[in-house]
């Protein structure tokens, strides 16, 4: 049985990751630790509180008080880091937070997890820490190269991990995801903005030419990838985590407007952000020979998206206007 602590529970991605854990293994510990900032939603989690192997502690992965209370309270033996500031934008406008959060966070989890013994760190980052790449793809040999403050920030928490894996031998494994998607996923990013933008009849905002490439990663998909890293991965590796589905972003939006019966009048092209990567891919082949391939095409995924935004008003509507995005 594990132990297991998930930060940034209440997030997009971790309360994907959460629900698939639990129904997965249903004889797992599971706590959840999340500050519940604006992208930290309980009502993410709605189906699973009364699971008796589910608990939620509402508290700041940078107290390092809080941080060795829940490891303790519940004998903690691995952690999943997933808390972190991550809108570019946002982080060009006031990186503090992400330093604090993304930088000073995950050292106050790192030094407690070693202190108290964990078993097992996953870290979860990016493919932005690589920086763009105009051919080929990246592999976890090259060189972190990130362009944003945000991608600054996780490339630095990236080389903290790594360092207490060599100076404290904490059993740390980095995992570097593409973009991902799915349901639950805050309307701030490309996709979900774009749906929603659409289902209130507004444009949807396209950078410059719209040319801009990305891979592009279920959320389903990247949780079993996780489960599987957690299960079979090496202590001190790096996986890298790719869906195989790199789609120009006017694609993706022209694709949306088809599901949605929209016409292409409804693009606005706007001034590209300062520092706007071209194109992000990985090679993945690392997390492959492990045993790992993504299962969900891009086409029919993004259709059950569509279609969860569609049927899940209740959820995404109260946080547009509350974050007016």
């Amino acid at each position: 049985m594990m132990r297991c602590l998930v930060t940034g529970g209440c997030g997009f991605i971790g309360s994907n990751f959460i629900r698939y854990m639990l129904e997965k293994y249903p004889d797992y510990i599971i706590t959840n630790l999340d500050s519940l900032t604006y992208a930290g939603n309980p009502q993410n989690l709605t189906d699973v509180r009364k699971n008796t192997h589910y608990q939620f502690i509402q508290g700041d992965i940078c107290d390092e008080n809080v941080v060795a209370a829940a490891l303790k309270k519940n004998n903690i033996d691995t952690i999943v880091h997933f808390a972190a500031e991550s809108h570019v934008d946002r982080s060009i406008s006031d990186a503090s937070l992400f330093v604090r959060t993304n930088v000073l966070g995950t050292f106050t989890l790192l030094n407690q997890a070693w202190k108290l013994g964990v078993k097992r760190f996953i870290h979860i980052s990016t493919d932005e820490v690589y920086g763009s790449i105009s051919k080929g793809s990246f592999s976890e040999r090259d060189i972190l190269n990130p362009s944003s403050p945000y991608s600054s920030s996780k490339a630095s928490s990236d080389l903290l991990a790594r360092s207490y894996f060599i100076t404290h031998h904490l059993p740390v494994i980095i995992t570097r995801c593409t973009n991902n998607y799915g349901p639950y996923q805050f309307p701030e990013k490309l996709i979900p903005f774009f749906i929603t933008n659409l289902l209130e009849g507004k444009k949807v905002p396209v950078y410059g030419s719209g040319l801009n490439v990305r891979d592009w990663l279920y959320v389903l998909d990247h949780c079993s990838a996780i489960d599987h890293v957690l299960h079979q991965g090496v202590a001190g590796e790096i996986y890298n985590i790719g869906g195989g589905e790199e789609i120009p972003n006017l694609e993706i939006t022209k694709k949306i407007l088809a599901l949605l019966g929209k016409d292409e009048s409804l693009i606005e092209y706007v001034q590209d952000r300062p520092g706007h990567d071209f194109r992000y891919s990985l090679d993945f082949t690392k997390l492959h020979t492990l045993g790992w391939s993504p299962s969900y095409k891009f086409d029919t995924a993004l259709k059950n998206t569509v279609q969860w935004y569609i049927d899940n008003e209740w959820w995404w509507k109260p946080l547009k206007l509350k974050r007016d995005v």
